[in-house]
């Protein structure tokens, strides 16, 4: 393959490589935290729900790993109401996958 034909398929490769790199980072972020309580959600969050998140989504997710540990950790598990640039789709399903994460670990025995 040559030609224009050639450069496109190395754009969407190299897109895609970009894109891997981006899940990579942010899962590598999510469980290492340094904050224990935070890692156990965000880290089996990332690896469950990251390929399913859009673009923008991966964006706010992105965003939310640059807060402090404690402070998120308080959003996702509701002691703190998360402010409205941090309110939405992403922090919804963060507090979701905390309660069923939470609820399955002390249904087996965990918690």
């Amino acid at each position: 393959m040559n030609g224009p034909a050639r450069n496109r398929v190395a754009d969407n490769d190299s897109r895609l490589d970009t894109h891997a790199q981006r899940l990579g980072r942010m899962r590598f972020r999510a469980w290492r935290r340094g904050f224990r309580e935070a890692d156990m959600v965000l880290g089996p969050f990332a690896d469950t729900q990251l390929e399913s998140l859009s673009d923008s989504e991966l964006d706010a997710f992105e965003t939310l790993l640059n807060e402090d540990d404690a402070i998120l950790y308080a959003w996702i598990v509701g002691r703190e109401p998360p402010p409205a640039a941090h309110a939405g789709p992403v922090m919804d399903r963060l507090q979701a996958f905390m309660r069923d994460h939470v609820a399955k670990a002390v249904s087996e025995g965990i918690g």
